[in-house]
């Protein structure tokens, strides 16, 4: 059975206890939504197929309210080493700001407002992580990932800044 990105996110989780796809989902929101989203539309189905797959298994939920939790089983562990231990392949950002910013030439005046977009974007992004990062919870491997975010977006913010400026510059010497 060929993996989808999006079990192999679901398998990563259940690496560390069992989920529902609640559970999985509100994980996803705080932590890999800022390099690898998914949507429920998503976890739903792969949870489905990875347990006809025998890769996890439903598990008790705990709690008051009625989930079904997963689990991995040995072959949903194993499969998820053998992912882990392959190299990336797939570093891709769709980034409409930046494709906007590649196109502006089109209209010279949207450059701007696109990288202000992209700049309050990444700002936003930068407050939510560091609020991450301020719980304390985020440790090892995740914290490292945490501390990329937080630099990727620290840099996108003060590039955003210098390539408004320079365009108003630009803008200031045509007029």
């Amino acid at each position: 059975m060929k993996l989808s990105p999006t079990a192999y996110v679901i398998l990563g989780m259940l690496s560390w206890g069992p989920m529902s796809g609640y559970d999985i989902k509100s994980l996803a929101d705080n932590s890999t939504r800022f390099f690898w989203a998914i949507s429920y539309g998503q976890i739903y189905p792969e949870l489905r197929r990875m347990a006809e797959a025998g890769l996890v298994e439903a598990a008790q939920a705990e709690g008051g309210r009625r989930r079904t939790a997963y689990r991995l089983t040995a072959n949903g562990r194993k499969a998820l080493r053998e992912w882990l231990a392959e190299r990336p392949e797939t570093f891709e950002t769709r980034d409409e700001g930046l494709l906007k910013l590649f196109f502006a030439s089109a209209n010279p005046a949207s450059a701007i407002t696109a990288l202000e977009a992209k700049r309050d974007f990444h700002a936003q992004k930068l407050e939510d992580l560091r609020a991450i990062e301020a719980t304390g919870k985020p440790s090892g491997f995740t914290l490292r990932v945490l501390h990329h975010g937080i630099e990727m977006s620290e840099w996108t913010v003060a590039w955003c800044e210098r390539a408004i400026a320079e365009l108003e510059k630009d803008q200031q010497e045509a007029a």
